[in-house]
C-alpha cells in the first residue's frame, strides 16, 4: 500500500474521529450551578447521634423535592451526605459526573453514595416528585 493511501486513509479515519467526537461534545449539557422550579418540603429530621453511637452531629433527614416542568436542580456533591430517592410521581432525569445520564420514573429508586456528583431536570410537562432520604450534618 503506498504512503499516499495509508495517509489519505488515516486522514479519513482522523476525520471521522474528530467529527463524532465533537458531535459528542457540542451535544453534552453543562452542568447547571443554580437550581430553578425547584421546592423543598420542610424537613423531618432525627439526631442520629441520640439513636447510635459513634453518629454524633449526623441527622437522618426527609424531605419531598417538587421539580416544575424545565425545573433544575444544581449540580452537587453527595460527599459525606450519602442518600436515597424514590421518584413519586412524574419522570426525572438525573446527570452523572462522567456523562451518565438515567431517566427515573414514578416508582423508581437508586442510591447517591459519596462519588455521586450530579445534577437534575424535568423535562416532563407535569411536576415531577421525589422522596428524598439522607444523612446530613447540619
Amino acid at each position: 500500500m503506498s504512503r499516499k493511501r495509508v495517509f489519505g486513509i488515516g486522514a479519513g479515519l482522523f476525520g471521522l474521529a474528530l467529527a463524532f467526537g465533537l458531535g459528542v461534545a457540542v451535544g453534552q449539557q453543562a452542568a447547571p450551578t443554580e437550581s430553578k422550579g425547584v421546592r423543598f418540603s420542610p424537613p423531618t429530621a432525627l439526631d442520629l447521634g441520640e439513636e447510635i453511637d459513634g453518629v454524633a452531629g449526623r441527622q437522618l433527614r426527609l424531605r419531598v423535592v417538587t421539580l416544575e416542568p424545565g425545573g433544575v436542580v444544581a449540580l452537587h456533591s453527595h460527599k459525606g451526605r450519602p442518600a436515597v430517592a424514590y421518584v413519586h410521581q412524574g419522570t426525572l432525569i438525573e446527570h452523572r459526573e462522567g456523562g451518565s445520564v438515567a431517566e427515573h420514573r414514578e416508582g423508581d429508586s437508586w442510591t447517591e453514595g459519596k462519588d455521586t456528583l450530579h445534577w437534575a431536570e424535568n423535562t416532563g410537562d407535569k411536576p415531577a416528585m421525589v422522596i428524598a432520604v439522607d444523612v446530613f450534618k447540619p
